[in-house]
């Protein structure tokens, strides 16, 4: 199978993977971890985060969303040292974040000895307007790499910002899930028939893409109703893009 899904904790999972078995980490940690203050941190879930009141389907909650910053980024340089330890040499990460933890990500991923190479746009064309105030349609995506990138190994020509709505209506399967399109372009990080590693898969959106790009994919999703949309998801993509080459006849 090109893909592999665990149901379980991040950090407990990644222990057990070998070394340099991936080339790309693409990730979209619980970054909304660290609010400003404790009532930003304890008072909402992740639910009432980031769905409205008149949200058409009922999603699911998450852990992992009440973290202050110090603890977020203790968490975060320990799951990415680990993640270190799984790419090759030369390999990339990205991971998702907002203006708040743009800081404490940057710091995280440098001291799990990452080479931090820049910071990526992701623009969302419906978010709302605040009257007084710069609409906050961007979210971020900082990336880095396992030492030197070898440019002649996997020769694209990515762009720097990419512009797509969060799915919505039936398609949302989770409270915080990523355009395919925005996550297919982002996979092309990793060269063709690479492994792509996502140890907060949520409901496999990283994954899809994954496949659908010609990657394999590793993801690691804690909460097990995730888990379950995500694995279903993976299963039903490699459905939908097996050819007549790719099935063998037994007699």
């Amino acid at each position: 199978m090109p893909f592999s899904l665990h149901q379980g904790d991040a950090l407990a999972v990644l222990s057990g993977l070998p070394d340099g078995c991936v080339d790309s980490v693409i990730t979209d940690p619980p970054y909304n971890s660290g609010g400003r203050t404790a009532k930003e941190r304890t008072s909402r879930s992740a639910k009432q985060k980031y769905t409205s009141a008149d949200v058409k389907n009922d999603l699911a909650d998450f852990t992992g969303e009440n973290m202050d910053q110090r603890s977020y980024g203790f968490w975060l340089t320990q799951i990415m040292t680990e993640a270190h330890r799984l790419t090759k040499t030369g390999g990339t990460a990205l991971l998702f974040t907002d203006w708040r933890q743009l800081p404490t990500t940057t710091d995280a991923i440098q001291a799990a000895g990452w080479l931090w190479r820049g910071v990526l746009a992701w623009h969302k064309p419906q978010a709302r307007p605040q009257k007084g105030r710069f609409t906050q349609n961007c979210e971020f995506i900082v990336w880095a790499s396992k030492g030197p990138i070898d440019g002649s190994r996997n020769p694209v020509y990515l762009p720097g910002m990419y512009s797509a709505s969060q799915p919505s209506g039936s398609k949302r399967q989770h409270i915080t899930q990523k355009p395919v399109e925005v996550m297919r372009e982002l996979v092309k990080i990793s060269p063709e028939g690479g492994t792509v590693l996502d140890f907060c898969a949520g409901s496999g959106s990283t994954g899809v893409a994954a496949l659908l790009e010609g990657r394999d994919f590793i993801g690691v999703e804690k909460t097990e109703h995730y888990a379950s949309i995500a694995a279903d998801r993976l299963t039903e993509t490699i459905r939908a893009t097996l050819t007549q080459d790719d099935v063998v006849l037994a007699v």
